[in-house]
Order: structure tokens, then sequence, then C-alpha cells
């Protein structure tokens, strides 16, 4: 019975033969290993335009012929939120947002797909898009949906339109 037993340890032990491929000397991190086996969406293939949210806030991006239009409402109470409207692009490094009349108020968002988050500073030209204490800085949003009608139906507090032209 030993002798089976050890003539199966052996033989078992002799199957696991060297691999024929290539090894690799760097090894892809996580997220990379993740979208190449389609376990995650590739952030760079997701379309950016849609509807999204958090709580109260808002966020839309819409296609437009100049420049995508972009739309943020944060909406704390009657004297503290922000409206923010302008354009939009895709970076290297995430969104480039580009907000209100005088385009100084740039900057870039991580953007991973399904959530899209603002920097935790802004350029001072933010605050003319604010009251009270509200600040663009650090807020977060999460993709409710990639349809163009939803993200046409999104308003502000007065009920005025956030992406439309």
């Amino acid at each position: 019975m030993k002798r089976r037993v050890l003539a199966l340890l052996l033989g078992l032990a002799g199957c696991g033969g060297p691999t024929t491929g290539p090894t690799s000397a760097v090894s892809p991190d996580l997220e990379t290993a993740a979208i190449e086996r389609g376990l995650v969406r590739d952030p760079q293939n997701r379309a950016i335009f849609g509807a999204f949210a958090r709580g109260p806030d808002r966020l839309c991006i819409l296609p437009s012929a100049k420049a995508n239009r972009v739309g943020i409402v944060i909406d704390y109470d009657a004297a503290n939120g922000c409206r923010a409207t302008g354009s939009v692009r895709r970076t290297a490094d995430g969104l480039e947002l580009i907000l209100g009349s005088a385009d100084a108020c740039r900057f870039t968002a991580r953007y991973d797909g399904d959530h899209l988050a603002l920097p935790g500073a802004v350029p001072a030209p933010c605050a003319r898009l604010c009251t009270g204490r509200a600040g663009l800085a650090g807020a977060q949003f999460t993709r409710l949906g990639e349809s163009m009608a939803e993200a046409r139906a999104m308003r502000d507090a007065k009920g005025q339109p956030l992406c439309e032209e």
C-alpha cells in the first residue's frame, strides 16, 4: 500500500512540466488584468456621455458640434450650492472640464467609466460658480445612465436645463 501511495505521489509530481510560453518579467496590475479578462470595463473605451449623480448633486455630459457640454449642480440648500456649465474632453489622465464664461475654472477630473470625481482642490476662479460655503472640490458622481435623453432632462434647482445650449 505504501508503495502505491509513493508511486502516485511521484507520478503527480512529474505532471507539472515547464511552461512553454514566454514569461513576462513585468506582471500587469490588477485593473489591467481584469480589463483584459473582460471582468471590468475599460474606461478608455466607455463613452463619457450621460447622466451622473450622487445624492442631490447632478452632472450631465452631452455631445456637441463644437465641444462636449457638461453641466454640474451641487445643491446643499437655497444659500449654498454650485451651478456650472462648460465643456469637457477626455485626456490621458481623465476628463478635462472647462467651466464658466471666462474659461478660468479648468481642471482634470478622475473618470473610470462609471464614477467621476472632481479633484480635492480646484482653481480659485471656480469659487465664482458657487454660493455660500459650497464648492466644487471633491465632488463625486456615479453614472445613472448613458441615455442622452436622461442627460438632457437634468435640471438645476430653478428648473433650468443643465446641459442644453
